[in-house]
């Protein structure tokens, strides 16, 4: 474990997990400098240490770290903290690593090398999402589905169904917007943010994930054809079928 900063309560807490002292000490200084909270963990046990008995509000996380995979840090992180904001730092660039990332529960991911500039811009973008006020809304029902956006609760049969955050919040745009054609682009703006860097495979990613985590919640409820059916539109986007 490295240093601890004495967190301001009205900062954002940054768990920093990075092995290499170099990069450790740059964001640790980095992000102190431009006001959050950082605490720096070199190893993978000593971060999951650290989240159980810390609340924070992002994760900074290195894959290739000498204990564990940071993709089994990352989901053990996530089961215990669902609306953890999780960003993979990695030197790993082929698509499939990007992909078994994003599946293992993060939010957004950064390729060594890596501006620190970039990295505070993107935390900027994802954390004004998560406070921006929204006016209170009425649950969406479709068919057997209830899509509840105030108490971030989707039920099939009024069995919960267990969603990850951005796979929530994508469904309940999708919802909000049944029967009619979402582009991607709009997608990406309302889910993720409207300054978004990063590429739409991680739209791609999550829609895998809610359409399989949907299918699952059906086959157990012992109803076929009582979910509605997310369709592709080629070049467009998504329509949520009313």
């Amino acid at each position: 474990m490295g240093t601890h900063a004495t967190a301001d309560p009205s900062r954002h807490r940054v768990l920093v997990v990075e092995d290499d002292d170099t990069i450790g000490r740059h964001l640790e200084t980095g992000l102190r400098g431009n006001g959050y909270a950082p605490t720096w963990s070199r190893t993978g046990s000593a971060a999951l240490a650290e989240a159980a008995r810390t609340p924070y509000d992002v994760l900074l996380l290195d894959l290739g770290l000498p204990d564990m995979d940071g993709l089994d840090v990352a989901r053990a992180v996530r089961a215990r903290h669902p609306d953890l904001l999780i960003v993979i730092l990695t030197a790993r660039t082929d698509d499939i690593d990007v992909i078994a990332g994003l599946d293992a529960g993060a939010d957004d991911y950064l390729v060594k090398p890596f501006s620190l500039t970039v990295l505070l811009a993107r935390l900027r973008a994802h954390l004004r999402r998560r406070v921006v006020a929204t006016p209170p809304q009425e649950p969406v029902r479709l068919a057997d589905l209830v899509v509840d956006v105030v108490a971030r609760r989707c039920t099939l049969h009024d069995a919960d169904i267990d969603l990850r955050p951005k796979e929530f919040d994508l469904l309940a745009v999708l919802a909000r917007h049944a029967g009619e054609a979402v582009s991607r682009e709009t997608l990406m703006a309302e889910v993720w943010d409207e300054n978004w860097f990063g590429s739409t495979k991680t739209l791609d990613v999550t829609m895998a994930g809610l359409r399989r985590r949907l299918a699952q919640a059906t086959d157990a409820s012992g109803h076929p054809g009582s979910l509605p059916r997310i369709t592709t539109l080629r070049g467009h986007g998504y329509r949520l079928e009313p």
